[in-house]
């Protein structure tokens, strides 16, 4: 929904109460904050009620805000043990327990991987006891050992009281490494290509890249040029009803992946076809094939109704035993998570793309009508799955063909901070996101009257209540196929701006999570997989952030272009000698334009055209080209390049500046390597500018295939400039 919609109407600022304001609190909601330019802001009573009511408090009237507010300071005593408990390794901590005060109680923990109990010892500490709801509890301490064994354990605790009540409850225990130090980058520093799965394409690509294509790029750079990885955008799953929605960081879910990105030829059971099916299969394929070698805008739509065709020919091949088990095995693995999301596809290919208008019954995942449908469904449901199945095939290929290579990373995949309002997630995890609200942030020198990205996010109360396992599993199937994640956003993991349904999004506030379990739950899921985490850091990310990142071993992001002399100088480019050494770096980002694009202002026309800019188009440019030249003279000084050196000499010689930093991770976007201009994506816009829709060409505009990228030179410049050769 845009601000201008005559649906969003901001509220009338009005103070809010003392009661109001500590409710907030207690719930994380913020009740003032701090710009990007660093001005203080009160956030009105119109915001706070509503985003107390997404997380279903009661704040209709005074009387109904203080007993909100009495019931969250109790909530904990009226639970014998916290949903969940995080704690990391190496670190001693305490947990409590309540029960009927002078109870007791005893505790001890079982261990993942089973084997005997581990007993804790109670710690001397007085706590208070309370009446609650007519009853006086206590609260007794336990000493957490810092010794425990990393990973998913349980906690118990059990009492009997003097009246001979016996009370048992247990909860989840996760200890999560105090730092992330993945094996792969114990041996330096690593580069490799970053890229846009879809825009990069092969003869044998349907119209768009799939994962046989990111098997070839990873095999032939890992071998011939010595990268150690490839990072892609997310793979994310889109509606299966069209149109496709071409943006990969606005998923229906974040755990699944779009079958979009299939080589139809790749599957196992397309050998056994007859001459018939292989011969359907081909005419539905030359058509989309012929649309790999044009630069005109990837149409998902036509490429998906032609491959979804030829999926289920080969889909309707019989499964060998053995081919049965291991999809069985797939599907046990997955558990309801995958049936959520199969069905979910099923019901959007039966009843329309928007859950509000399927038939009664069927909005809420767990409903008898669902559980009817399912059945009635049951072979779409199948085929869902099935695709699912074959995703995760083709993803470990992928992986595998990268690390046979050579390369030490392999596949490093995105992750999206968030979901399609209307999408599976917001569907089957409807009880952890939160309803009448969406992300977004607030006002900025770019966007003046805030940003509404139209995703739920998660409820930190509800997440917690799920003792984070719906975030757990969702990593767990990205990580199973990633030598590393990016994580977008990924202030994220610590506070989202929360726009309510019906307000403008600069009308929003600030919701915290908790960043230690979401962070500590990432680099436990991460050091299992043997995956390196980086974080993007970009923009108004507070100094105690990114040092929190660094010392639980999520790497930041560096862009060139961003890194100025903000301290004595911030006129001036930043020398790659000072930038931060834990980060992945790079020239550009797939926000902006190709470096060739850069250089002729791309970032600014397109803007001008759209009517993005708050000041004059020549202003822009000018600022620009001066900065611009900052860099081009810095190379020259350097000795990167000559002082008569063209475009292609400055784009080279930027990549020498990354190369010159400590950062341990080096990027290559795939459009510098090729000279395309065009970008992938125009922040803030939607259907104004062609975003995540544009191939991979040249500086003629011509499409550049995988075949082609051995022969580029202007690829092997860059090659040699990051792998310090030239």
């Amino acid at each position: 929904m845009s601000n201008a919609d005559p649906q969003v109407v901001a509220p009338e600022w009005t103070e809010p109460s003392a009661e109001l304001t500590e409710l907030a609190r207690a719930y994380g909601v913020a009740v003032e904050y701090w710009d990007q330019s660093g001005q203080y802001h009160r956030v009105g009573a119109a915001t706070i009620r509503a985003v107390l009511t997404a997380l279903e408090v009661d704040v209709s009237s005074p009387e109904a805000t203080w007993n909100a507010l009495y019931a969250r300071r109790n909530a904990a005593w009226r639970r014998m043990l916290p949903p969940v408990f995080v704690t990391r390794s190496g670190s001693e901590n305490q947990c409590w327990v309540h029960l009927p005060h002078g109870d007791g109680v005893r505790m001890w923990v079982d261990l993942e991987g089973g084997g005997d109990a581990w007993f804790l010892d109670q710690v001397d500490r007085w706590v208070e006891p309370r009446h609650v709801e007519g009853e006086l509890l206590g609260e007794a301490t336990f000493r957490v050992p810092g010794d425990l064994p990393k990973g998913w354990h349980t906690l118990w605790a059990r009492s009997e009281g003097a009246d001979g009540v016996v009370r048992e409850a247990s909860c989840p225990l996760v200890v999560t490494p105090a730092r992330l130090d993945p094996p792969a980058l114990a041996a330096g520093r690593q580069w490799g290509f970053m890229t846009q799965v879809y825009s990069m394409r092969s003869e044998g690509s349907w119209g768009i890249g799939d994962l046989a294509d990111l098997a070839e790029l990873a095999a032939w750079s890992g071998h011939s040029e010595g990268a150690d990885f490839v990072l892609v955008n997310p793979l994310h799953a889109a509606s299966p009803a069209p149109p496709m929605e071409p943006s990969p960081y606005l998923p229906v879910t974040r755990r699944f992946a779009n079958p979009i990105y299939l080589r139809v030829e790749g599957i196992e059971e397309y050998a056994g076809l007859s001459m018939d099916d292989r011969a359907r299969i081909e005419a539905l394929a030359i058509p989309v094939r012929a649309l790999s070698t044009s630069p005109d805008l990837i149409d998902r739509d036509v490429i998906w109704a032609a491959k979804a065709k030829a999926l289920r020919i080969v889909f309707a091949a019989p499964l060998s035993a053995g081919r049965q088990a291991r999809f069985d095995a797939y599907v046990e693995r997955e558990g309801q998570g995958l049936v959520d999301f199969a069905t979910w596809c099923a019901l959007v290919e039966a009843h329309g793309a928007d859950p509000d208008s399927w038939p009664v019954g069927l909005q809420e995942a767990r409903s008898a009508a669902v559980a009817a449908e399912r059945e009635r469904l049951a072979e779409e449901v199948r085929w869902h799955s099935w695709l699912q199945w074959q995703l995760d095939e083709q993803l470990t290929r992928a992986q595998q063909a990268a690390l046979d290579a050579g390369m030490r990373s392999g596949i490093v995949h995105d992750l999206a901070v968030g979901v399609h309002p209307k999408g599976s997630d917001a569907w089957a995890l409807r009880d952890v996101l939160a309803q009448g609200v969406s992300v977004g942030a607030p006002p900025d020198m770019y966007n003046q009257m805030g940003q509404n990205w139209s995703q739920p996010p998660w409820r930190p109360d509800a997440l917690a209540e799920a003792a984070f396992m719906p975030y757990r599993d969702m990593l767990r199937t990205i990580l199973r196929h990633a030598g590393g994640i990016r994580v977008d956003h990924v202030l994220g993991l610590f506070r989202l701006w929360w726009v309510p349904e019906g307000m403008p999004a600069y009308s929003g506030t600030y919701v915290t999570s908790d960043h230690e379990a979401l962070v500590g739950i990432l680099a436990l899921e991460a050091e299992r997989a043997g995956a390196w985490l980086v974080g993007e850091d970009l923009g108004t990310v507070e100094q105690w952030v990114q040092d929190y990142l660094l010392d639980r071993g999520v790497l930041g992001t560096t862009i060139m272009w961003f890194e100025r002399d903000y301290g004595a100088h911030p006129d001036i480019p930043m020398a790659p000698e000072r930038w931060r050494p834990h980060c992945l770096a790079s020239v550009t980002v797939h926000d902006l334009p190709p470096t060739a694009g850069y250089l002729a202002g791309e970032h600014v026309r397109i803007r001008d055209e759209l009517g993005l800019l708050t000041r004059p188009a020549e202003e822009e440019l000018a600022e620009s080209a001066a900065q611009i030249a900052e860099w081009r003279q810095m190379c020259v000084e350097r000795g990167w390049m000559p002082a008569d050196g063209d475009d292609e000499d400055l784009i080279v010689a930027l990549h020498r500046v990354v190369a010159a930093s400590p950062s341990v991770l080096i990027g290559v976007a795939l459009t510098d390597a090729v000279g395309d201009r065009r970008a992938q994506n125009q922040p803030g816009t939607d259907q104004e500018y062609p975003n995540w829709r544009v191939p991979l060409t040249d500086a003629r505009g011509q499409a550049v295939l995988i075949g082609d990228l051995p022969d580029l030179p202007l690829l092997r410049r860059l090659v040699d400039a990051v792998a310090g050769r030239g």
